[in-house]
């Protein structure tokens, strides 16, 4: 059960561990969890990503949070970059895709207070912000998804931030820009409010998928990488990750984004390297596997672990 925490502003806070939480509903699927009204018979061909949160989950059980701050693909906005700005959010979400396989009963508690610190930082970088006070707004499946596979008890308030469209308004260069800058202002706040943080990038690596469902969505038979491609820029980017690589794979990344049709567009992951100043420390591959053709890797940065050179 969520229970307020009481913050000291005058506590620097700090960003405890990152994450890359890919958010595919079929790992909420096949764990059956009793807020999904659909059920799975078994685990199907995701054993093994389903075998990476639940490493990644006992790893993080030797750090404190105050909060989770997500920035999900699939709250796409428009104009800017928007944050969840009510304190509670209820409701059903179902995703457009699939909603076989996904429609979770969500009950939701929102940092406000850290959101609207964030919201403050990123407009003093030149960003266009907005605070989302819609109290009936329905909160997308990646926020849901990668929240629950990471922490299922939503037990600590989170803070979502969407996904704005400067790479596919401008170019992938612009966009990584903005998610640097968007990156500091999330760590400048998380500061400034006393927070300790775990963040969470929701998304996957390679996103070519297939475009049919087969009659079984559990079927193992259906579930490989889409082509050899995306495979290869997979086991490169995982090669960078680990060896703490990751101003070369910020280089990198607008050649892997078009190259591999990769998730890594809408800004999470560039997002999350810039909160973490970028820093020279390989990331813990927790699981790596395919969901409907797309390759998906559970990632963990221990920031708390780690004298972080940047």
């Amino acid at each position: 059960m969520y229970s307020a925490v009481n913050h000291n502003s005058k506590t620097k806070g700090r960003i405890v561990r990152g994450c890359l939480a890919p958010h595919p509903p079929h790992l909420v699927f096949a764990a059956n969890p009793p807020q999904n009204e659909p059920q799975a018979s078994g685990a199907g061909a995701w054993q093994g990503l389903l075998a990476g949160y639940a490493a990644m989950r006992r790893s993080l059980e030797a750090a404190e949070f105050d909060v989770v701050i997500v920035h999900t693909p699939h709250w796409k906005t428009r104009r800017g970059h928007h944050l969840l700005g009510v304190e509670h959010f209820k409701g059903l979400s179902v995703d457009p895709i699939f909603p076989n396989l996904f429609r979770f009963n969500f009950d939701l508690h929102i940092d406000v207070e850290l959101a609207e610190a964030i919201h403050a930082e990123g407009e003093q970088r030149g960003l266009v912000m907005s605070m989302m006070r819609n109290p009936e707004f329905r909160v997308d499946y990646g926020t849901i998804t990668s929240c629950y596979l990471t922490r299922p008890a939503f037990d600590l308030p989170i803070v979502a931030i969407s996904s704005a469209r400067s790479y596919f308004d401008y170019s992938n260069e612009v966009g990584e820009r903005e998610m640097l800058a968007l990156g500091e202002a999330t760590k400048i706040a998380v500061e400034k409010t006393g927070r300790r943080a775990l963040l969470l990038a929701s998304c996957s690596l390679s996103h070519r998928h297939f475009t049919e469902e087969p009659e079984d969505p559990e079927d193992p038979a259906f579930e490989h990488i889409y082509n050899a491609n995306q495979a290869k820029w997979d086991r490169h980017v995982l090669d960078l990750i680990e060896r703490g690589c990751n101003r070369q794979l910020l280089d990198e990344m607008p050649d892997f984004m078009e190259q591999s049709a990769s998730e890594c567009k809408d800004g999470s992951l560039t997002w999350l390297m810039g909160a973490m100043d970028v820093p020279q420390l390989g990331g813990i591959v927790h699981g790596y596997g395919t969901v409907i053709g797309t390759g998906n890797a559970v990632v963990e940065w221990r920031l708390d672990q780690a004298e972080v050179q940047v």
